[in-house]
């Protein structure tokens, strides 16, 4: 599954529509329609990035007794409030059915794509809302790695391992975000080498200044407050997000018409692609700098880069194209579909992770896009550490060393808060490292805590150990670190990382060591709580019932619906033969009754109803729909039984007429066959006679499977008298025997020689034989 930006959910008095559905009630529904939200992951409501957004939206944002944001719509005929994880994973839910319903089979495991600039506390966010859809995440990827792979593993062309890797930058602008990657590539192999991002630009931004242009244009001349009702800004949003496509593919002047826009006025106004250009001056300088970020970072030069792939729909604006073709020097590349780029890297990984399929080896190795570091209280003073710098190859683990007495305190932070598009730069409020003791002569216990940034990118302290030991060592160091090179992730680290991080080892004492796990106690910042997950994912549940009750009960309503417009109209026409006029009147005079009724009392019963109904209205409609069928079948009945009497008729006159190919049967056999035959003919034109005096207003006489019946009866009789085999004749020895120019000859089939004469087997053989003489050619 790849998130996408404009993911849609609607909530109802009677059920939630998702996707397609939903995105139609975006102006008709639109407190209760839902888009965008994913940008509020792990936020708290106080974040002025939410209040920032909060204006421009159409739903209503909401503080949640936890301080995180939540969205309050109405649903079921009562105010609710649900977290963004309860959103996504509505979502998420949707995605499983869509793809359960295209595999035919049960889909738990996924893997879930994210902006690359997600923070620890986002992407927990999107983990907890995985398991609200009952998924099991076995990857989140940042969404530029899901892009380098999607580009990756087809390729093969790469470079060997021992040889200098082939970089590739990826540009991804999307709806409303904007992120840049360099990857190195070699044989089965992609690194990222570094990341950069604008977490606001995007689609919207050049949508947005199509609305302000619009809102000020229409105000002047139509004198209306737009944005003082929200339908009408949303039309206008829809229809500038048209205009801006239009223009990606055109440069003329291009008419903006909305009907009945505001308080029944028509308006009307013009834009082109310069006009627009200009406007958004501000928004294309923007482009450039994480361009020229990620190369810095990367330490390489432009010529030192491949390709240029770019994805996103954003990137389909021509002026933005130019940019990012201009920065580099080079012609941009357009290999990767823009719109399902990122969900086929997640496909693709998830292949790689599953055990089902076969894939090609292909190993990522990913980075932490900002700096962590740890702080701890020690008996002397506040230590802190930067455990992984940016850009550190992920997922990796290190231990630390500690030396302590009693249990403390971790605290992990991002160490840059201006880089972090994020008000908060705790990534814990803190980890408690639990059960920690004196040595047993009162000094310091070795603590070893293993750090890790696991494969979705976040962040933990994933264990603690107590080494005990019988005899101190000596020059204690408050802190030690060390590469944790046992787990897997190690291995998608590069070695020369390795040797950076590993600090001169001195030398230990020879003591008795023994090993205690601790306890750790994780406080995490927006961190669900188990039991609030359970009724969460509980809670979807029922919506998910109530959904596909509500499914149901429409699906029944539509089938009575359907049934009247179709009946209707095949009455005055195919059924038009097949019903006298009193009974057409009335039918029709129900059916009209029925469609009244959906439409007033019937508009909203429960499904067993409409079921009702629906038979109710079949027991009218079912007779003539009976002989209509009928009479579409019997023609052709008839036809084959006719045709079954003519060719057993042949069959007994070839017999009397002493044809050599029946001269073995038996004679009663075939006057058998002869009674047969006739009885049908006379039963055939006896219903026929009955059928063609019938009106077709009443149902018929003989019904197209009698006919067949009497075909199947008729067979039974005849088929095994007249397919008898001829009893086997032996030939005279001397017969058997064939000519010697009668056998195949070289360069003529087997097949060919068994029929031909002496003279045309040696005249086959003739050339045959000259053509063996010729030494250029060889025969077959």
């Amino acid at each position: 599954f790849s998130s996408p930006c404009r993911s849609c959910i609607a909530f109802g008095p009677k059920n939630r529509s998702i996707g397609a559905a939903a995105k139609s009630q975006v102006i008709s529904n639109a407190k209760n329609t839902v888009q965008s939200f994913k940008r509020f992951h792990g936020r708290a409501f106080s974040d002025p990035f939410v209040q920032a957004e909060k204006a421009n939206l159409a739903y209503e944002l909401v503080q949640l007794p936890t301080g995180s944001t939540g969205i309050k719509v109405m649903y079921m005929e009562e105010e609710r409030n649900f977290t963004i994880e309860q959103v996504t994973g509505m979502l998420l839910t949707k995605l499983k059915e869509t793809a359960e319903n295209a595999l035919k089979k049960p889909v738990v495991d996924c893997v879930v794509s994210v902006p690359c600039f997600y923070t620890d506390a986002e992407r927990r966010s999107v983990m907890d809302a995985t398991q609200i859809a009952g998924l099991n995440c076995l990857r989140l990827i940042n969404e530029t790695t899901a892009v380098a792979l999607a580009y990756g593993i087809y390729k093969q062309d790469l470079p060997a391992l021992e040889e200098k890797p082939r970089n590739v930058v990826f540009v991804d602008m999307g709806h409303s975000a904007y992120q840049v990657s360099v990857c190195a590539f070699n044989k089965g192999k992609l690194k990222v080498l570094a990341t950069s991002f604008d977490t606001t630009l995007g689609g919207r931004k050049f949508d947005e200044m199509l609305v302000e242009y619009f809102c000020e244009e229409f105000g002047k001349k139509y004198k209306l407050d737009i944005k003082s009702k929200i339908r009408a800004l949303l039309r206008l949003y829809q229809e500038c997000e048209k205009l801006k496509k239009l223009m990606s593919a055109n440069a003329s002047d291009l008419p903006m018409n909305i009907e009945c826009f505001m308080n029944d006025i028509d308006v009307s106004g013009t834009m082109n692609r310069s006009k627009f250009l200009e406007m958004c001056d501000d928004l294309l300088a923007r482009v450039e700098p994480p361009l020229r970020s990620v190369l810095e970072q990367a330490k390489l030069k432009k010529e030192d880069i491949y390709a240029v792939e770019i994805v996103g729909g954003t990137t389909r604006i021509p002026a933005v194209k130019e940019k990012i073709s201009k920065f580099f020097g080079k012609e941009v590349s357009t290999t990767l579909n823009a719109d399902e780029a990122v969900a086929r890297g997640c496909a693709l990984q998830c292949a790689i992770l599953s055990p089902a399929f076969k894939v090609r080896e292909f190993s990522i190795t990913d980075l932490i896009p900002y700096p962590i570091s740890l702080r701890w209280n020690s008996p002397a003073e506040e230590g802190d550490c930067e455990v992984f710098p940016k850009n550190h190859a992920a997922p990796f683990s290190k231990v630390l060393t500690f030396y302590r007495k009693e249990p403390f305190t971790l605290e992990a932070y991002y160490s840059s808060p201006k880089e972090l598009p994020y008000p908060d730069p705790a990534i814990g409020t803190h980890f408690l490292v639990q059960k920690v003791t004196p040595q047993t002569d009162g000094s310091s216990s070795k603590v070893k805590v293993k750090v890790r940034v696991n494969i979705h990118g976040i962040f933990s302290v994933s264990s603690a150990s107590l080494v005990e030991v019988h005899k101190s060592d000596e020059n204690e160091e408050p802190m030690e670190t060390d590469q944790h090179a046992k787990e897997e992730e190690t291995s998608q680290a590069d070695s020369k990382d390795k040797k950076v991080d590993q600090p001169p080892q001195a030398k230990k004492a020879k003591v008795k060591t023994t090993t205690v796990d601790l306890p750790i106690e994780n406080q995490l910042v927006w961190q669900i709580g188990k039991d609030m997950l359970n009724l969460f994912i509980e809670n979807e549940g029922k919506m998910i019932m109530q959904d596909k009750l509500e499914k149901e009960r429409n699906d029944a309503k539509n089938a009575v619906e359907e049934y009247v417009y179709d009946m209707r109209d095949k009455l005055c026409g195919i059924y038009e033969k097949f019903v006298s006029e009193d009974d057409r009147s009335s039918f029709t005079l129900k059916l009209e009754d029925t469609e009244n009724w959906l439409y007033e009392d019937g508009e909203d019963q429960p499904k067993q109803i409409y079921i009702d109904k629906l038979t109710e209205l079949k027991t009218l409609g079912q007779p003539i729909q009976a002989r209509f069928q009928e009479s579409e079948e019997r023609p052709k009945a008839f036809e084959d039984l006719g045709k079954q009497i003519q060719q057993y008729m042949k069959t007994v006159h070839a017999f009397k007429a002493k044809d050599e190919q029946y001269d073995h049967l038996d004679e009663a056999d075939v006057a058998k066959v002869e009674k047969s035959a006739n009885e049908a003919m006379e039963w055939m034109n006896n219903k026929l006679n009955l059928q063609n005096k019938r009106s077709l207003t009443l149902d018929p006489v003989i019904k197209a499977k009698d006919i067949q019946a009497k075909i199947k009866e008729l067979t039974s009789i005849c088929n095994p008298i007249v397919t008898k085999p001829k009893p086997k004749v032996e030939l005279p020895k001397e017969e058997q025997k064939p000519t010697e120019l009668n056998g195949p000859v070289e360069g003529q089939g087997e097949a060919d020689s068994g029929s031909q004469t002496a003279e045309e087997s040696t005249a086959a053989a003739a050339p045959a034989a000259t053509e063996k003489k010729l030494p250029e050619m060889d025969i077959d």
